[in-house]
């Protein structure tokens, strides 16, 4: 049995995980954190179908309790501290939430490997936007030019989003893209060109209507390539993948990006 700490519990992804771990017979929820639900249960918080497990407001008070595996979809704020926090108590970590940077993940994977422990961070846990990083990787060492466009809610505080940091610092091991003419020398406003990420511009959309979206643009001369992943409502594809991770993140010791391995692409 896996027993399992959830942060970001009462959260959009985070009501759905619970059910998910509840009906499942190897995983067990031991500990939930929310910081605006803190000193309630689950079941106060979420109705009489979630279970009676006790809420703490930090991922600190959290791992008091015996676990696991820390899932943490909080926010991009709190997600450093939890993830050092989880790795000092020898806790594998499945790592849901973004605002991580690249100097981040060296030092995770560095604390990781010497507390013996698992960490697995992933930008988009849906299936089709794991295939997308897939076919982008594969577009990227025959085709040199290209872009990302990272669409989001109105409300959602971080940009570049961890699907698109996790797409550029992916195809940056490829090779680095070809720029026609230098961003530092854009005419007009250089920000117009987005934000350099590991080498690849990035174009963060942030409207009403969007729930999560990436679209990668590939460029030759007379001819383009497109390859997008589009997000629903619903949070099922999230809490498939998730589920997988707890079940695997213990695999292997220190960090690992993407599910990709885990699926066998």
């Amino acid at each position: 049995m896996i027993r399992v700490c959830l942060a970001g519990a009462t959260g959009w992804v985070g009501r759905e995980l619970v059910a998910a771990i509840e009906a499942a017979e190897d995983l067990e929820l031991a500990s939930a954190v929310s910081r605006s639900e803190a000193g309630r249960t689950l079941r106060d918080a979420l109705g009489a179908s979630a279970p009676p497990v006790p809420i703490r407001g930090s991922v600190a008070e959290a791992l008091e309790i015996p676990c696991d595996v820390l899932v943490d979809y909080t926010s991009a704020l709190a997600v450093r501290t939890n993830v050092f926090a989880a790795i000092g108590k020898g806790v594998h970590t499945v790592v849901g939430a973004s605002g991580l940077s690249e100097e981040d993940f060296v030092a995770i994977d560095e604390a990781a490997r010497a507390r013996g422990v698992g960490v697995l961070a992933v930008g988009n846990f849906a299936l089709t936007a794991v295939l997308l990083e897939r076919f982008a990787e594969i577009a990227a060492k025959h085709v040199g030019s290209w872009e990302i466009i990272d669409y989001g809610t109105s409300r959602k505080p971080d940009a570049p989003g961890s699907t698109a940091r996790q797409l550029a610092a992916r195809l940056s091991r490829v090779r680095a893209p070809s720029v026609g003419h230098p961003i530092a020398e854009t005419h007009g406003s250089v920000e117009a060109r987005g934000a350099t990420v590991g080498g690849t511009q990035v174009h963060s959309v942030r409207l009403p209507g969007f729930v999560s979206s990436i679209e990668i643009l590939f460029g030759l001369p007379d001819e383009r390539l497109s390859i997008r992943h589009d997000s629903g409502s619903g949070a099922a594809p999230y809490v498939r993948g998730t589920l997988l991770a707890v079940r695997r993140v213990g695999d292997r010791i220190g960090l690992r990006r993407g599910l990709e391995d885990l699926l066998e692409l």
